[in-house]
């Protein structure tokens, strides 16, 4: 484009010399404008005329292409600015997880000081609705999980067990799942029961506390720990609280359906216990 135009200019340049070298002849050959000065502006009048059209438009078209290229200058500047802020909008952002990452780390240990820990994110829920389960971040390849480790929150709440560990990724069982089981207190001088999970109670988002004493007095609001019994599970993890008792249909014993003290569905975020100290007999 910037070619063609220094073009253009030297045509009108060039028709310029020749209308000024006609007129110069013309007045030194008579002394005045006379008839070949009058020829030659007649003859060349159009071509000024064309000439100064033509002048004009390569002009426009000329500030035209400088306006273009400074508008371009501009947008490309907007453009990197705008990807430096993106750049640094997304470091802010995995540098707050982090530090969230850090507090919560922190702060389960300094309640939990008896416990090894792993911290963790849930990836998926299970669709399935023969069971309870979701995926954590976590697995062999890059973190100490194994198979039948205790899942909580940061307040020391039991959420459920793992099962299966895979590389990255590890299955995590709720306490609603019917595969789930846990020795645990209750009621007032701590007697036993054992926790498990019931399909009929799952969809009601509720566990099963059996194998209740029958001396064993047991109120709605009761809480529900963890005893620790058989190693699996370190005591004293809350589970949730009693919302009401049963006597079995076959008349023969009693049990109580507990309501977990974290709503399942709004994790985030858990703790996988990996070590602890368990209970003596």
């Amino acid at each position: 484009m910037r070619a063609l135009i220094n073009r253009q200019s030297i045509i009108i340049a060039s028709t310029a010399v020749i209308i000024a070298l006609i007129t110069f002849i013309s007045l030194n050959a008579f002394g005045i404008v006379g008839p070949v000065t009058n020829a030659g502006n007649a003859i060349t009048s159009p071509i000024r005329t064309l000439a100064s059209n033509v002048t004009r438009i390569f002009e426009r078209i000329y500030s035209s292409i400088y306006r273009y290229d400074a508008l371009m200058a501009e947008y490309e500047r907007i453009v990197e600015e705008n990807s430096e802020f993106r750049q640094n909008f997304i470091e802010s952002q995995r540098l707050a997880e982090e530090n969230e990452i850090l507090r919560a780390q922190l702060g389960f240990r300094r309640r939990n000081p008896d416990f090894e820990s792993e911290y963790a994110r849930l990836t998926t829920w299970s669709g399935s609705n023969w069971s309870s389960s979701f995926t954590i971040n976590r697995g062999y390849a890059n973190s100490n999980v194994t198979s039948g480790n205790a899942v909580v929150t940061e307040y020391g709440v039991l959420i459920g067990q793992i099962t299966d560990v895979g590389a990255t990724t590890s299955t995590v069982v709720t306490v609603l799942d019917t595969t789930f089981s846990a020795g645990a207190f209750v009621g007032e001088g701590g007697g036993t029961g054992t926790l498990r999970g019931d399909f009929s109670l799952m969809r009601n988002g509720l566990i099963m506390l059996d194998q209740i004493d029958d001396e064993q007095i047991v109120r709605i609001g009761d809480q529900i720990i963890t005893s620790g019994r058989g190693g699996i599970f370190p005591p004293w993890l809350t589970v949730g609280d009693v919302v009401g008792l049963y006597t079995h249909p076959t008349g023969i014993g009693r049990y109580a359906t507990v309501r977990p003290s974290r709503v399942l569905e709004a994790l985030n975020e858990v703790f996988v216990i990996t070590d602890f100290e368990p209970v003596t007999e």
